[in-house]
């Protein structure tokens, strides 16, 4: 240590006089200190108030960079130390050796860089603000040969890749085809990983997703998955993983997968296809969320279906009643809802067995994929009136529905089985349906869903709750009263933040529920007729119109 402190004082002292040689021995001696004991030489180094000394000794024409920057990188290793760097104003020195030919400067630099900066966003978002990114992309073209500056420049993309603010300054470089042209030049999974590792976080943006699949790195993907779909080794099993779901997170992007769809007849989107019947989990689950990804528009719905993707799609559920894979049933049954939100798709679908294999996981204990099922069967039914009848009446169905109706800890899942009891109503427009849905004690859970913070959940409500009301008012004045419903709508009506339909329907069920003498009773203990009136004066004219009438009713029947 003694030496050391020699050292320290000898390179004070040599950096004012810039004798190249003595600084040459001390910063030897430095780097032999941090090799032996980095913790104790680096609290050395800051004590003698070396750091602020370091940046005069990282200009581009000095021999001693490659040392210096190697010192800081070594330093840096200690969390302690990051401060005090930037502190001293390393940085900026640092930063500009990184347009240098030498490539032990670049790779000292690098590694300098990074230690500072690492776990830091805040001195990240200095790099990027600094340039950094076009300068490390524009190394990794020039000196893709050198592995430890490859390693260097993958390690950095990394860190500064999960910055939002990073992907704009990635997406204005070739940083696409240099990825893709190292991945197609590897042959070792640690460096193929570490390749995943940038292309993730990147592949997040839309605008890089269409350079990467225009850079050819889905045919890379591709190859990956056909050379390790059968392998048993653990290496194998993470790249087929990392690279299916790559593939999927690259079908996010509209543009991207567009262009990978090609009018349905794509080589990938075929390829993609051939998953879904495969025996690997990994595939069939990647398979199905291309699939839901494809089925964002629906020219693509419309096709898929046609061509008989339903029926893939089917048979994978069906293996996995008995397999449940939750993972897999979750992304079949996404692509399954997608598929249907066309209507010309919905009566095809229905024809095709879908409504009775997803109603085999109704079962179901996973709250994923309960609610996956309520979306699919609600698309489905949307203007299907007989499917609508034969769904609400199904017995074991409305029971299950008004039990998720009460899974509080599952918001969306509560949510999703309110609007597929209200659809089964309004759609089918049944008496029986409105029995079942009584029988079952649905009634309740569609006033409260009148109280809903969104508008268009408030409104499938009210309807629903208006046609019960008129195909069986006898049988549901019970749970109308039970649920309070004449002082919900007093509520929603009497709110200045109601939505005119809000109003208008509510207006609509109060008329309806007249026909029965309790509910009549509340009506008018609640004077519903002086809130009424003065929603004449709506600038909405169907809502002042349909004042106007549920006004004369009041006073007629009052």
């Amino acid at each position: 240590m003694d030496n050391l402190s020699d050292a320290l004082e000898k390179l004070k002292l040599a950096s004012t006089d810039s004798a190249t040689d003595s600084v040459e021995s001390c910063l030897d001696c430095l780097l032999k200190a941090l090799a032996n004991n980095n913790t104790e030489a680096s609290v050395k180094i800051q004590e003698m108030g070396v750091l602020p000394l370091l940046p005069t000794l990282l200009s581009p024409q000095s021999s001693c960079s490659p040392k210096v920057a190697n010192i800081i990188a070594e330093v840096a290793k200690n969390e302690f130390m990051r401060s005090p760097c930037v502190e001293a104003g390393l940085i900026p020195p640092l930063t500009q050796l990184l347009n240098s030919p030498n490539q032990e400067v670049l790779l000292q630099t690098g590694r300098a860089l990074g230690n500072i900066c690492y776990d830091s966003h805040s001195l990240q978002a200095q790099l990027i603000n600094m340039g950094v990114i076009p300068t490390l992309v524009k190394l990794l073209g020039i000196h893709s040969h050198n592995t430890a500056l490859t390693e260097m420049c993958l390690i950095a993309f990394g860190n500064l890749a999960e910055l939002e603010s990073s992907k704009e300054q990635f997406a204005s470089t070739n940083i696409a085809e240099e990825l893709v042209r190292l991945f197609q030049k590897q042959s070792e999974h640690e460096k193929k990983e570490m390749i995943f590792e940038v292309l993730a976080p990147l592949a997040e943006n839309d605008v890089i997703k269409l350079q990467l699949v225009e850079a050819g790195l889905v045919e890379c993907l591709l190859e990956v998955v056909a050379q390790t779909v059968d392998g048993e080794r653990e290496e194998d099993i993470a790249q087929l993983k990392t690279a299916s779901d790559l593939m999927v997170l690259l079908l996010l992007g509209d543009e991207s997968m567009q262009k990978l769809f090609e009018g349905g007849k794509g080589s990938v989107f075929q390829r993609v296809l051939s998953w879904i019947p495969s025996h690997n989990h990994q595939l069939q689950l990647a398979g199905a969320l291309a699939i839901a990804n494809f089925a964002r528009n629906d020219g693509n719905c419309i096709h898929m279906v046609d061509t008989g993707i339903v029926q893939k799609l089917l048979e994978l559920l069906d293996r996995h009643v008995e397999e449940g894979n939750v993972t897999v049933q979750h992304a079949a049954l996404s692509a399954l809802r997608n598929l249907a939100i066309p209507v010309v798709n919905k009566s095809k679908m229905l024809s095709a067995g879908v409504a009775d294999v997803v109603l085999k996981f109704l079962q179901s204990e996973m709250p994923p994929v309960q609610f996956k099922l309520l979306g699919t069967l609600r698309m489905l039914i949307d203007t299907q009136a007989e499917a609508a009848d034969q769904l609400g009446t199904n017995g074991k169905l409305v029971e299950r529905l008004v039990e998720w109706c009460e899974a509080k800890d599952h918001a969306g899942v509560m949510g999703e089985s309110n609007r597929l009891l209200s659809a089964l109503i309004r759609h089918s427009k049944s008496k029986e349906v409105v029995r079942t849905v009584i029988q079952g004690g649905g009634v309740k859970h569609l006033v409260t869903m009148a109280t809903s913070e969104h508008m268009i959940m408030q409104n499938e409500a009210l309807v629903a709750l208006g046609l019960i009301a008129a195909l069986d008012l006898v049988a549901t004045e019970k749970d109308f009263v039970g649920a309070n419903l004449v002082s919900v709508l007093h509520k929603l009506l009497s709110d200045e933040r109601s939505a005119p339909e809000i109003k208008y329907n509510s207006m609509i069920l109060i008329c309806a529920v007249m026909g029965s003498e309790p509910l009549h009773k509340e009506v008018q203990s609640l004077a519903f007729i002086d809130v009424v009136s003065k929603l004449r004066a709506h600038e909405n004219k169907t809502v002042s119109h349909q004042a106007s009438l549920t006004e004369q009713r009041l006073t007629a029947q009052s």
